[in-house]
């Protein structure tokens, strides 16, 4: 890709155009025709990406570490209001800047934006190398034991079996949403609807059970909390993980129907009902269950179930693998986007930046981000990994934020259809600074680890963005080509078309 243009997505707002007939047609009908991915997620698909994205097995399982770090059960439930909290300034901060720069992508594409290219770069080799396969694969095991557990009740589930079933989980996902983005957003809106409804069953059953006076275990409700601020760091750590996802549909931007109003208004729908699930569920939960049953609880959900539900315990599991699901397909469809962004801006190889001519998707970026996940199952305790990148996701979360302030001050004219309040932008960035923090002090090494992934990308930056074309070496360059075309005959895709701005360049 050319280093001396910029590109841009559609604009957003149709505009009229003169064919030569003199017969005004809408830049619309225009790209009726165009090699451009399809705006065809409504506002609607977009609740279900970030409910569905941020509700997965989360709230079925961290309970316990919240409530194991808080110490109490009123403590523990303001953590999980600020966590909430915490998530709605990081989602509303992301509705301006995705309104501002609309460009699929989300961190990756505003710290593009606001910083260049070789902090966003390497934002995305970590990504590419170790947060988005490493995360599909722990979903997607998740799901399998799930799944798998009720077919091994008193033993442990083959291993063997259980990888298997996570890599069909994975290929059958990818091949979704190679199909169809509409196939990718029903599949979406149908498990969203399903763990939804099986998170108000946990909340009603709650609420009975309460109106029939099962109130003790709320008795003195601050009784043994944890003071310490470690503790409690790490009690939010546990919050924020079930939270995760509110930025899913920032990664899909350019795809969505009228994105500077249904970007927005997706969010600020979104966030207030996961919230609002998550604490209700915990107080169902609290009600039910004594501390030391949460405590020595694997699954918070499933001993709930077991309790209460009798014998349709089976239903919870049934939701946490149904919840599981869906999140991976929330995750698949984002991550593909942003590998997809990453080569349009000459970050990856063109190959990742082709769309199929007649499905109008990026099977090229879906089909490589479902082969970097289905490596990562291979690696057998691949839960270790998720410890390397807590450091690097929240630093780059933090300051794709800390952009926005900076474009605030760099172009305070720029237009922006949502602009918030300085307040929002700068207690998260604060926020950040501290759950940077804390695990470079509560888990150095592994912390250090991720750093070193991280910057295992400067060499590959020099070598394949940062060095001209004509001078990198010509077998890398011949391999490139050889493989673009191999990859564009066989997903029959074609590079994606988008418009160009020259007033600026990069």
């Amino acid at each position: 890709m050319a280093d001396n243009v910029k590109y841009s997505p559609a604009p957003t707002q149709d505009s009229t155009a003169t064919v030569t007939n003199g017969q005004p047609i809408t830049d619309k009908a225009a790209a009726q025709d165009s090699m451009t991915l399809k705006k065809e997620i409504s506002l609607l698909n977009g609740v279900c990406l970030i409910v569905g994205n941020m509700i997965g097995s989360g709230i079925f399982v961290s309970p316990k570490g919240v409530l194991m770090h808080s110490g109490s059960y009123g403590l523990s439930l303001v953590i999980w209001a600020i966590g909430g909290l915490f998530s709605v300034f990081g989602a509303l901060c992301y509705a301006e800047l995705g309104t501002t720069i609309t460009k699929s992508g989300a961190s990756y594409a505003y710290i593009l934006e606001a910083f260049g290219g070789f902090i966003a770069f390497i934002r995305l080799w970590t990504s590419l190398l170790i947060i988005e396969p490493t995360s599909q694969a722990v979903i997607a095991i998740t799901f399998s034991n799930y799944m798998v557990q009720p077919i091994f009740p008193t033993c442990e589930s083959p291993y063997i079996a259980n990888r298997l079933l996570a890599a069909a989980c994975i290929c059958l996902l990818t091949f979704v949403n190679c199909a169809y983005v509409k196939w990718g957003t029903r599949v979406q809106d149908l498990f969203t609807y399903a763990k939804v409804i099986a998170l108000i069953a946990v909340i009603i059953t709650g609420i009975v059970k309460l109106g029939q006076g099962y109130t003790q275990n709320f008795d003195n409700v601050f009784e043994g909390s944890s003071l310490d601020a470690g503790n409690m760091a790490l009690a939010l750590y546990s919050a924020l993980f079930s939270y995760s996802g509110w930025d899913t549909l920032n990664f899909v931007t350019e795809e969505i129907k009228d994105p500077q109003r249904n970007l927005p208004l997706a969010i600020g729908i979104s966030m207030p009902i996961v919230t609002v699930i998550y604490i209700l569920t915990n107080v169902a939960y609290y009600t039910v269950l004594q501390i030391p049953e949460i405590l020595d609880s694997n699954a918070v959900a499933v001993t709930f179930a077991d309790q209460v539900f009798g014998i349709f315990n089976w239903t919870i599991p049934l939701a946490v693998a149904l919840s599981c699901f869906g999140g991976l397909n929330a995750s698949i469809l984002a991550a593909s986007r942003l590998f997809f962004v990453g080569s349009r801006e000459g970050h990856l190889p063109d190959s990742l930046c082709m769309i199929h001519v007649e499905r109008y998707t990026p099977i090229p970026a879906l089909l490589f981000n479902g082969a970097m996940s289905l490596v990562y199952l291979c690696v057998e305790d691949i839960f270790q990994l998720i410890n390397y990148y807590s450091f690097s996701y929240w630093f780059f979360v933090g300051l794709s934020i800390a952009g926005q302030l900076y474009l605030r001050w760099k172009e305070p004219d720029r237009p922006r259809p949502l602009k918030l309040s300085l307040v929002f932008p700068v207690i998260f960035c604060l926020c950040t600074v501290f759950l940077v923090a804390v695990p470079l002090y509560s888990d150095t090494i592994n912390s250090l680890i991720g750093i070193g992934i991280a910057l295992s990308g400067v060499p590959v930056y020099l070598l394949c963005c940062y060095i001209p074309e004509h001078r990198r070496p010509l077998c890398l360059r011949k391999t490139i080509a050889a493989l673009a075309k191999f990859i564009q005959m066989i997903c029959f895709s074609v590079l994606t078309e988008m418009d160009i701005d020259d007033d600026k360049t990069e």
